[in-house]
Protein backbone atom coordinates (compact mmCIF):
# COMPACT_ATOMS: atom_id res chain seq x y z
CA UNK A 1 0.00 0.00 0.00
CA UNK A 2 2.77 2.41 0.84
CA UNK A 3 4.50 1.90 -2.50
CA UNK A 4 1.26 2.61 -4.34
CA UNK A 5 0.82 5.75 -2.22
CA UNK A 6 4.30 6.91 -3.23
CA UNK A 7 3.66 6.41 -6.94
CA UNK A 8 0.15 7.88 -6.93
CA UNK A 9 1.15 10.83 -4.75
CA UNK A 10 4.07 11.81 -6.94
CA UNK A 11 2.05 11.30 -10.12
CA UNK A 12 -0.84 13.34 -8.72
CA UNK A 13 1.61 16.07 -7.72
CA UNK A 14 3.14 16.22 -11.20
CA UNK A 15 -0.30 16.41 -12.83
CA UNK A 16 -1.29 19.07 -10.30
CA UNK A 17 1.87 20.98 -11.16
CA UNK A 18 0.96 20.94 -14.85
CA UNK A 19 -2.52 22.21 -13.98
CA UNK A 20 -1.00 24.88 -11.74
CA UNK A 21 1.29 26.06 -14.55
CA UNK A 22 -1.67 26.50 -16.88
CA UNK A 23 -3.74 28.30 -14.24
CA UNK A 24 -0.83 30.63 -13.45
CA UNK A 25 -0.30 31.34 -17.13
CA UNK A 26 -3.99 32.03 -17.65
CA UNK A 27 -4.14 34.47 -14.72
CA UNK A 28 -1.02 36.29 -15.95
CA UNK A 29 -2.37 36.43 -19.50
CA UNK A 30 -5.64 37.97 -18.32
CA UNK A 31 -3.76 40.61 -16.33
CA UNK A 32 -1.54 41.44 -19.30
CA UNK A 33 -4.44 41.51 -21.75
CA UNK A 34 -6.53 43.84 -19.61
CA UNK A 35 -3.57 46.22 -19.19
CA UNK A 36 -2.85 46.31 -22.94
CA UNK A 37 -6.41 46.76 -24.12
CA UNK A 38 -7.44 49.17 -21.33
CA UNK A 39 -10.85 47.53 -21.20
CA UNK A 40 -12.13 44.67 -19.15
CA UNK A 41 -13.08 42.42 -22.05
CA UNK A 42 -11.87 39.34 -20.21
CA UNK A 43 -12.63 39.38 -16.51
CA UNK A 44 -9.85 38.29 -14.18
CA UNK A 45 -11.09 35.82 -11.56
CA UNK A 46 -11.85 37.23 -8.13
CA UNK A 47 -9.72 34.58 -6.47
CA UNK A 48 -6.65 34.96 -8.72
CA UNK A 49 -4.22 35.10 -5.79
CA UNK A 50 -5.69 31.95 -4.28
CA UNK A 51 -5.48 30.15 -7.62
CA UNK A 52 -1.82 31.06 -8.05
CA UNK A 53 -0.90 30.15 -4.45
CA UNK A 54 -2.67 26.80 -4.51
CA UNK A 55 -1.26 26.08 -7.97
CA UNK A 56 2.20 26.27 -6.41
CA UNK A 57 1.63 24.91 -2.89
CA UNK A 58 -0.66 21.92 -3.47
CA UNK A 59 1.54 20.05 -5.98
CA UNK A 60 4.58 20.59 -3.77
CA UNK A 61 2.67 19.16 -0.80
CA UNK A 62 1.52 16.22 -2.92
CA UNK A 63 5.04 15.40 -4.10
CA UNK A 64 6.45 15.78 -0.58
CA UNK A 65 3.64 13.67 0.88
CA UNK A 66 4.16 11.01 -1.76
CA UNK A 67 7.87 10.91 -1.04
CA UNK A 68 7.19 10.57 2.70
CA UNK A 69 4.43 7.96 2.33
CA UNK A 70 6.78 5.00 2.67
CA UNK A 71 9.00 5.95 5.63
CA UNK A 72 6.41 8.09 7.48
CA UNK A 73 2.94 7.13 6.18
CA UNK A 74 0.97 9.23 8.68
CA UNK A 75 2.80 12.46 7.86
CA UNK A 76 2.73 11.65 4.14
CA UNK A 77 -1.00 10.90 4.24
CA UNK A 78 -1.75 14.14 6.05
CA UNK A 79 0.30 16.18 3.55
CA UNK A 80 -1.47 14.44 0.68
CA UNK A 81 -4.88 15.12 2.26
CA UNK A 82 -4.01 18.82 2.73
CA UNK A 83 -3.00 18.95 -0.92
CA UNK A 84 -6.32 17.45 -2.00
CA UNK A 85 -8.21 19.91 0.17
CA UNK A 86 -6.31 22.83 -1.34
CA UNK A 87 -6.98 21.72 -4.90
CA UNK A 88 -10.66 21.19 -4.16
CA UNK A 89 -10.91 24.57 -2.42
CA UNK A 90 -9.28 26.52 -5.23
CA UNK A 91 -10.21 24.63 -8.40
CA UNK A 92 -13.14 22.36 -7.65
CA UNK A 93 -13.61 19.20 -9.68
CA UNK A 94 -13.37 19.76 -13.39
CA UNK A 95 -12.04 18.15 -16.52
CA UNK A 96 -8.41 19.07 -15.88
CA UNK A 97 -8.43 18.78 -12.10
CA UNK A 98 -10.17 15.46 -11.55
CA UNK A 99 -7.09 13.31 -12.14
CA UNK A 100 -4.71 15.17 -9.80
CA UNK A 101 -7.40 15.29 -7.11
CA UNK A 102 -8.39 11.64 -7.41
CA UNK A 103 -4.82 10.32 -7.63
CA UNK A 104 -3.65 12.40 -4.68
CA UNK A 105 -6.74 11.52 -2.63
CA UNK A 106 -6.25 7.81 -3.29
CA UNK A 107 -2.59 8.16 -2.33
CA UNK A 108 -3.60 9.83 0.95
CA UNK A 109 -6.03 7.03 1.70
CA UNK A 110 -3.48 4.32 0.89
CA UNK A 111 -0.78 6.03 2.94
CA UNK A 112 -3.04 6.32 5.98
CA UNK A 113 -4.20 2.70 5.61
CA UNK A 114 -0.61 1.57 5.04
CA UNK A 115 0.54 2.77 8.44
CA UNK A 116 -1.13 -0.26 10.02
CA UNK A 117 0.85 -2.75 7.95
CA UNK A 118 4.09 -4.27 9.16
CA UNK A 119 7.02 -4.52 6.81
CA UNK A 120 8.98 -7.76 6.87
CA UNK A 121 12.03 -7.31 9.08
CA UNK A 122 10.77 -4.13 10.80
CA UNK A 123 10.29 -3.77 14.53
Amino acid sequence: MKNAAVVLGILGGVLGMITGFFVYGFVEFLGWFNNEVDQDLLQEPENAGRLVFVGIASPVLAIAGGAMAHPRPTIGGVLLAISVGGMLWAYGVGVFTMFPIVLTGLAALLALLGRATKEPGSL
